[in-house]
Formats: C-alpha cells, structure tokens, sequence
C-alpha cells in the first residue's frame, strides 16, 4: 500500500479530534465547562455536616441545575459547615423558606446541594440565607447504625 500526503492529512486531522475530544471531556468532568459568566446572587446555606461537598458542586431544584457551590467554611463558633451558592439571577424567584439538602448523584457520585422551594410568598434575595438545611447521609455511619441494631436485636 503506498504511503500519500492525503493519508497523513486525514490521520492528522482524526489525532486533532480526538485530543480536543479529551480537552472537552476534561472541561466536563472537571466543572470548568462554563467560560461565560452568568449573573447570579449568592445565598448562604449552614450545614450541620457538609460531607464530600466541594467548591464548584452543582446546586439544583427539581433537578434542574441553577447554580454551584462557590466556598466552603468552617464556623467555630457554632461548628457547622457554611456554604456559600451562588445562585444564576434568572432563578430569583425561590422562596425564602427554601429547604437545603445535601445528597449523593447515585450511589458513589459527586454531592450537590438540592433546594426544596417552600410556600412562602417573599423570594430569597442577594446575600440571604437559607435557614432550613439537612446534612450530607455519610453512607459508612448509615451502615455502622444499621449493623449495630441488627446486633441489637439478636440479643
């Protein structure tokens, strides 16, 4: 089989693919696949235990991505988890009896805080805060409870 200049331009062209096929995938993965920056506004949101959560995690309501986690700290005043979202503007109207949970995309996914809408009839605002939040479920203490009561009982 003869070796042409077309061969080599089309095997060229399929390795320029696959790389910024990777460079795509790597962007998705990794959370940086916005460039643009939307508006948003940012609610504070106090865990008791934030798990596995980390900065740049997806905030959704009714599994709708509406923003993302922009920092985590610690309160050593009350010891909890304060998380800080930053909420896209364009979902400005949640309740501000709003509900924060944290939960688990599958069984061994990322984490992402959730938000519940309430009833109310004012909106969270710029620099609000969500009052209402559950912890993270820590999937090995579940399990520790669920195998010291099963111990329990045969007893």
């Amino acid at each position: 089989m003869q070796h042409t200049n077309t061969q080599d331009t089309l095997v060229g062209l399929f390795v320029a693919a696959g790389i910024a096929g990777l460079f795509f995938l790597s962007f998705q993965v990794s959370n940086l696949s916005s460039f643009t920056q939307k508006a948003t506004y940012t609610v504070t949101a106090r865990f008791d235990n934030s798990g596995g959560l980390k900065v740049k995690s997806p905030v959704s309501a009714a599994g709708v991505k509406i923003g993302q986690v922009s920092s985590i700290s610690f309160d050593p005043k009350t010891y909890q988890s304060v998380v800080v979202l930053q909420i896209e503007s364009q979902y400005n109207t949640l309740p501000d009896d709003t509900t924060a949970s944290v939960f688990t995309a599958g069984l061994l996914g990322e984490q992402y805080v959730s938000l519940e809408p309430g009833g109310s009839e004012t909106f969270l605002k710029d620099n609000g805060t969500i009052d209402i939040t559950q912890p993270a479920i820590i999937l090995e203490k579940a399990i520790g409870q669920f195998l010291f009561k099963a111990a329990e009982e045969k007893k």
